[in-house]
Formats: structure tokens, sequence, C-alpha cells
């Protein structure tokens, strides 16, 4: 009997995306790299057409893009517009934490006081390495600007840049030291919002976000397929259940 494609509630198409995605946003699979369709078949165990689809669903998150005559590759920021993204991101999530002060019911700040707690309990950013967030409901930023009830703001954050952010996120937070202090400053955050401070919200967002632009800057480059932030090429051995981007 043929295996089944949902033996666990999710199609074929589904599985090879979310493992496709998360080689990406890892760095296993680099920015920049060349994809070609029968070494990804070979790589996830999965014909083309389940293949294809995920693709195309990568391709929407910006996460890959088709160059005229090369063909797929992962997506690639030049490091000044990644500078821009991230001064733009300062201001706007900076409004978004000053909401989300005013506006977060308490049950929205337990939520993030518990997932902070489940942040703490990785490894990596156990061993000060990286700090890995999933996507959506598991990601900090993700809480704090869906709570500043702004559907502006959740339009202009939440939108076709987040996946392609999310990725260089996480690849600089693997610079040292910078997970633990970096789940510290969330921490801090937190306890603005919770105590309905939107004016320190707003600055410790800031200099959050401006401090992972510093360390993007000090590091004089954006990951190529060539080379990469520090520790990346060590992901590319990482086990598929190494799972859970400041």
């Amino acid at each position: 009997m043929a295996e089944s494609s949902q033996t666990d509630g999710r199609t074929l198409s589904e599985r090879v995306f979310a493992r496709l995605q998360d080689d990406i946003v890892l760095g296993v699979l680099k920015p920049g790299t060349k994809l070609g369709e029968t070494e990804l078949a070979a790589r996830y165990g999965v014909s083309r057409g389940p293949l294809r689809e995920a693709i195309r669903r990568l391709e929407s998150r910006k996460l890959l893009e088709r160059v005229p005559h090369v063909g797929t590759r992962v997506a690639q920021l030049k490091g000044e517009d990644l500078i821009e993204i991230y001064r733009v991101r300062e201001a706007l999530e900076g409004m978004a934490a000053r909401l989300a002060a005013e506006h977060m019911t308490a049950e929205e700040v337990t939520g993030l006081h518990r997932l902070l707690s489940q942040h703490e309990q990785q490894q990596d950013l156990q061993e000060d390495t990286a700090y890995f967030q999933r996507e959506g409901d598991l990601d900090f930023h993700y809480r704090i600007i869906h709570g500043s009830h702004n559907q502006t703001l959740i339009d202009l954050l939440i939108g076709e840049l987040y996946h392609l952010v999310r990725m260089y996120r996480y690849q600089f937070s693997t610079v040292a030291n910078r997970p633990q202090r970096a789940l510290a400053e969330h921490r801090r955050i937190v306890e603005a919002i919770e105590s309905g401070d939107g004016e320190m919200a707003e600055l410790l967002m800031r200099r959050h976000i401006s401090r992972a632009r510093e360390n993007i800057e000090s590091q004089g480059r954006v990951g190529g397929a060539g080379g990469g932030p520090k520790g990346a090429e060590a992901l590319s051995a990482a086990p598929d259940n190494h799972r859970e981007t400041q």
C-alpha cells in the first residue's frame, strides 16, 4: 500500500513546504543559493508536483525568487536594503509596542509571558548561540504587532516582507551573546506593556531593533551563497527535529 500523503494531518506539499521554509530560515539553504527541482526532490524525498506547490508558496512569501536565465534561488536582500527595512521596523514596531501597552488585554499579556517562557527552554538560546522563533503566534514581534490592535500597522509589518525579514532576524541572531540579550530585551518590553507604560514600551522596542540593526551593520554584509552570518554554516548539519528570530 502506498504511503498516505496525510499521515500527520498535513498534505505532502505542506510537509515539504514546512521543511524547505525551515531550511531557508535556518540558513541551511543560504541567501542567493540556486535551487534545482531534481536536487530538491531527492533531498526531501518527494515528487515534483508537491515540490512545485511548495516552491510557489515560498515565492509568494518572498523567500524564493525566479531569476531570468538563472532559475529559482533563495531570496537575497542587498545590505543597504535590509538596513532600510530595519530603520522602518524600528519606527513602526516602536509605535506598535506603544499601542500594545494601551490596548493589549490581560490575557494577551499573559500569553506573551508564556511565549517567552517557551522560548527560554530552547537549547540554542540556553547555550546563547541562536534565537529562533517560529512564525505567527510563536513569534514575539508578531504578537506585539497584533497586540497594537491597529490594522494599518499590522498590514504594513505582517505583509510580504515578514518572512524574508524573519529569515535575516534569525541568521543575524547567531552572533556571540546576542540571543540571551535579545530575550532579556523582550522581557523588559513585556514588563512595560503590562504596566501600561506606552512611552517606555516604544523606547525599549526601538532600542531592541536598533541593536539588531547595529549587529547587522557590524558584520558588514548580508549573508549570501558564499558567506553569511557567523554560525550559519554549522546549521547545515542540523537534524530535522531542531526547530523552535529577534
